[in-house]
């Protein structure tokens, strides 16, 4: 097949690379020229996703993919188009921003050719594949869904780091507009998918899911991740309540996740990432009465400022105090900043008139001051610390570390507390 691929950014690519590995001829599409020069001189134009560099250079060497930032020369003829465009949420409204997939939607269909099946893997508010895109390729093209072109919707559902892992091991969920199309796209992924033959898995239980419509689909989505972000708000809540009664929740949970109908998730600073944080907000544009989502989301959001009133709690008056905020990164291991809680924790502090820093191994400080941050610096003298990011570096964080330093926030819980006996160790939920 000759399978186009729109939008080549830590997810599309990696897709675009798995589908070259099949056999298929690939020709993705991006708008940043940067990203589309190192693509085809077979240089990943981002760090960090395991096995992409080798696969890229043999799909490269094979003449297997390309890129373009032209649709005129990347659409026509197609088999099939997936789309992993980014979709973006107003920070003060909670509406989506449709606007760069509204552009991908409008360039694909103006040079659309009759046969072709597209697929979104973006995750959508429900109903947006059919109502929204539909008409809308249908207008610019001139052809007809269910006729000239198929349209689907199925989700990513991998993590960045680990994408052809994820792509082998979980389910692909399909969902079309009608019956014809759902089976094409259900055959169109059998063909550039690989899954893992696992004795562990029940028959069935991955490979490619059929879901019947694409608002099946689209909500699967929503579901899955939305859950998370309520379940993280609940911990939330129950490690507030742990801190001011002298319960380690971590242990709590423990327990009570050694019942098998138990799966209470971790507290902590922050929920960041471009999914847990954002999809809450896209299942609530359809459902703004979901109060249970909407109290979550909120209560997850509060969390850096609840650090920050531990860290006050314990140092008095922050104004003057210098503070070093531990991880730009929204989770350890990965250089990301996607709704990172590093920008509210920050934020916070310096309203409270503190002397902030931020440190974290993956970023230069030019990187940093690239953020709008002062880069810190172990050794550097400190009245306190915020752990927001649980690097692996930080385990063995002590307080020779940052000299001077008399209080930890430990956001996440990942230091050792055997190494602060000497200063206060605040952890979420009071854990040791």
């Amino acid at each position: 097949m000759k399978i186009s691929v729109i939008g080549l950014g830590k997810i599309g690519l990696p897709l675009a690379v798995q589908f070259a590995t099949k056999g298929h001829d690939v020709v993705g599409i991006d708008v940043q020229q940067r990203v589309v020069d190192s693509i085809n001189e077979g240089i990943e134009p981002f760090p960090g996703e395991f096995d992409l560099q080798r696969k890229l250079s043999e799909s490269r060497s094979s003449g297997r993919i390309r890129a373009t930032t032209e649709y005129s020369d990347g659409i026509p003829n197609s088999d099939a188009i997936v789309i992993v465009v980014p979709l973006f949420v107003n920070d003060e409204t909670w509406q989506p921003d449709f606007g760069w997939m509204e552009n991908a939607t409008r360039s694909l269909a103006e040079h659309l050719t009759p046969g072709t099946l597209i697929s979104y893997e973006t995750t959508l508010p429900v109903g947006t594949t059919r109502n929204r895109w539909k008409p809308m390729i249908e207008e610019i093209s001139g052809l007809a869904e269910g006729e000239d072109f198929y349209l689907a919707f199925s989700p990513e559902r991998v993590l960045t780091g680990r994408v052809f892992e994820d792509l082998r091991k979980y389910p692909k969920l399909v969902g079309g507009l009608g019956s014809v199309g759902t089976q094409r796209a259900i055959d169109f992924y059998h063909s550039v998918l690989d899954f893992d033959d696992r004795p562990d898995l029940a028959p069935q239980s991955n490979g490619v899911w059929d879901m019947g419509t694409a608002e099946a689909a689209e909500m699967a989505k929503l579901a899955e991740t939305t859950y998370r972000d309520v379940n993280i708000g609940l911990a939330n809540q129950f490690a507030q309540f742990a801190e001011q009664n002298s319960i380690d929740i971590y242990k709590v949970i423990a327990a009570s996740n050694s019942q098998p109908y138990s799966h209470i998730h971790r507290p902590g600073i922050a929920v960041g990432g471009h999914c847990i944080p954002v999809y809450p907000r896209l299942y609530l544009y359809n459902d703004p009465q979901a109060s249970i989502v909407r109290t979550a989301r909120e209560a997850n959001m509060d969390m850096p400022a609840h650090a920050v009133r531990m860290l006050e709690g314990n140092l008095g008056d922050l104004r003057g105090k210098r503070i070093v905020v531990l991880g730009a990164s929204y989770r350890g291991g990965v250089k990301e900043t996607a709704f990172s809680g590093v920008f509210p924790t920050v934020s916070t502090l310096e309203a409270k008139g503190a002397a902030v820093s931020v440190h974290d191994p993956m970023y230069s400080d030019e990187e940093l001051r690239a953020f709008n941050f002062e880069p810190a610096h172990i050794g550097q003298p400190a009245d306190g610390l915020v752990l927001q990011a649980d690097h692996p570096e930080y385990h063995d964080l002590s307080p020779e570390t940052f000299p001077g330093v008399r209080v930890l926030v430990d956001g996440r819980n990942a230091t050792d507390a055997s190494k602060w006996s000497s200063v206060a160790r605040l952890v979420i939920g009071g854990g040791e």
